[in-house]
């Protein structure tokens, strides 16, 4: 009966994680098959799910209008860059915090965590002044900090989570062996929490990459990423629900690729220890 009961829960347990896999997925789908079909059939109610003409003609229009390399360079320059000045960042400071803590660190910590439940459009006048003044403005430069500022918390956080579960004592053996405190962080502490890192990494350049609020009133066309690729596709003459959706799946498919191929690093990355 023990074992019946045990098989019963793992096929419930199954079904429910493919159920709700399946519906969380379902939206991207839909917007890959939009993709393919006429605008005519696109706002066709009742909506076809296979049986339309299938055609190309989106995507030919999309990339004859807009310039899609520009936009993709824009956002893999925008999402490493931001990413790796994040890294540089917060490896320091989750390694101090991890390993050297004061009385309010853990108050700092919350603090930073805090600042991304302020809502973005609270600071957005004082940002784009500022931007203006330093000419930041529709810069990639400029993308790269402000994506740094608001993503840093985030990286501080997964990486002290990541160093409080390293030994203080293999530090302590180093600094026996005469390791100076660079040879400590980047030959000792750096190697031994990689999958942590490489998940921060994954994760911070996916944030980087759909962020689109700062994206979007930041950048006019020179250093617009794919969200603001996205966004040219809503008029005022009304939503092309066709071509809107063939801009969304080239701008979606790089990052569902790259989250694919890297699906057991991030899954590996997490159970080190940044989600307990």
């Amino acid at each position: 009966m023990a074992r019946r009961a045990t098989g019963a829960r793992k096929i419930v347990v199954t079904a429910i994680a493919w159920g709700v896999g399946l519906a969380i997925f379902f939206p991207i789908l839909w917007t890959i098959l939009t993709s393919f079909k006429t605008e005519a059939e696109a706002i066709a109610s009742p909506p076809s799910f296979l049986a339309f003409e299938w055609t190309l003609e989106n995507y030919v229009e999309v990339n004859s209008r807009s310039d899609y390399f520009l936009h993709f360079m824009n956002s893999v320059i925008i999402s490493l860059g931001s990413t790796l000045l994040g890294l540089l960042i917060a490896i320091p400071a989750a390694w101090s915090m991890a390993f050297v803590p004061a009385k309010r660190t853990k108050d700092i910590l919350m603090w930073m965590l805090s600042t991304k439940m302020l809502p973005p459009v609270g600071v957005l006048v004082p940002i784009y002044l500022m931007f203006r003044d330093f000419g930041l403005l529709d810069t990639r430069i400029g993308l790269i900090v402000v994506l740094t500022l608001i993503n840093l918390p985030i990286i501080v956080w997964m990486l002290f989570t990541y160093f409080k579960e390293i030994p203080g004592e293999i530090l302590e053996a180093a600094r026996m062996d005469g390791a100076s405190l660079w040879d400590e962080v980047v030959h000792v502490l750096t190697p031994m929490a990689v999958p942590g890192i490489a998940s921060t990494l994954l994760l911070n350049i996916i944030l980087a990459w759909n962020e689109a609020f700062w994206t979007l009133n930041l950048t006019a066309a020179k250093a617009a990423p794919l969200t603001a690729f996205i966004a040219s596709y809503s008029s005022p003459e009304g939503l092309f629900y066709a071509k809107l959706s063939a801009a969304s799946t080239l701008a979606i498919a790089p990052i569902l690729i790259l989250g694919w191929f890297s699906q057991k690093q991030l899954v590996r990355g997490l159970t080190f220890g940044a989600v307990k």
